[in-house]
């Protein structure tokens, strides 16, 4: 994908959790299997922390939820419910953004990887996915 980043703006349905995130216009996606992606349909992307920025006035909104090794963080809007990003277990030193809450209009092309999450062990060092937070 191209390495070019620009600036994304998106967030929950209420709109009332927003962020900013610096990352490709063509980014690539995880399609994740694991018993909490699946549910919720969440195809994500990966970026460093220093690449996304929360609104500061978002954090009253959001509340958090873990499970299994509780290395995942999974925000959540206590307004609408929509987990529009969070920390996940690959990739604790990023942020996963969904890609279908970023606004219209910057990502240009997505492409979609699927990570077998049933599976998270086995497949983690296959994938590459580890690679995705590291700063550019």
């Amino acid at each position: 994908m191209a390495d070019t980043r620009v600036q994304h703006h998106g967030g929950c349905h209420c709109r009332r959790v927003r962020f900013k995130v610096k990352a490709p216009a063509r980014v690539v996606a995880w399609d994740c299997n694991c018993s909490d992606c699946a549910m919720r349909r969440n195809v994500h992307f990966i970026v460093p922390n220093s690449d996304f920025e929360l609104e500061e006035s978002s954090k009253e909104y959001l509340t958090l939820y873990t499970f299994g090794t509780h290395t995942a963080k999974h925000y959540f809007c206590k307004v609408c419910g929509i987990t529009s990003f969070y920390v996940p277990r690959s990739n604790p030193d990023g942020i996963a953004v969904t890609v279908y809450c970023v606004d219209p209009g910057t990502i240009s092309h997505v492409e979609t990887k699927t990570y077998d999450g049933q599976n998270w062990e086995a497949n983690y060092d296959k994938t590459g996915i580890a690679d995705f937070s590291k700063p550019r």
